[in-house]
């Protein structure tokens, strides 16, 4: 099937890759720019794991000053090299991420990051719900395993649905831009304020 070069610009401007890669997940995906985006997505993902253990010591400390001065928030995301932390994909990424975490308010960058005492009190929690309904216990460990991911969802950077875009979450997000920079990309950390609200 002959891939027309819309669809090629169409595809580059939904994710940023390449021309030929673009044009390659078009033919494997017989024209379909929806099912090519996946293609790709799904190799992001691929190159993004290759890259997990590098070491991050170079990138940006960016604020976001929202709500006439209201809401503010400072955040450290990493990369491999100066080069990289210059480009204005990066920039972009880094700005995004600012963004989410003041319309979000997320409480850690990632589900390891959660306490062992904040889990163990959610788990207690859902298990008392999930009991009352009656279930059997192997129900009650997946409804528990579930409000669990739910809760991850809400309180991890990692997990939450990215602002702009819900179909991926801000994990996604990150590793699409690792396999786009070719270097791993990670948030050290961030600090949300907001006028009147107790620590």
């Amino acid at each position: 099937m002959a891939i027309r070069a819309e669809q090629v610009k169409e595809l580059r401007e939904k994710t940023g890759a390449g021309m030929m890669e673009c044009k390659k997940a078009l033919s494997e995906a017989d024209g379909d720019v929806s099912k090519a985006v996946t293609i790709l997505r799904q190799r992001g993902l691929a190159a993004a794991e290759k890259k997990a253990g590098r070491a991050t010591r170079e990138g940006l400390v960016a604020s976001y000053i929202h709500a006439g001065g209201k809401l503010g928030v400072l955040v450290e995301v990493n990369c491999e090299t100066d080069f990289v932390a210059r480009t204005d994909d990066f920039q972009e990424l880094v700005r995004d991420i600012a963004m989410q975490i003041a319309a979000a308010n997320p409480l850690y960058v990632k589900r390891e990051d959660v306490s062992e005492a904040d889990l163990s009190r959610e788990r207690e929690i859902y298990k008392k719900q999930a009991e009352g309904t009656g279930k059997p216990e192997p129900v009650i460990a997946k409804i528990v395993e579930g409000k669990l991911n739910k809760y991850f969802s809400e309180i991890t950077l990692h997990e939450q649905p990215f602002i702009k875009d819900p179909q991926i979450t801000v994990q996604e997000l990150i590793k699409a831009k690792i396999a786009k920079l070719k270097e791993n990309i990670s948030v050290r950390r961030f600090a949300r304020f907001k006028i009147g609200e107790e620590n």
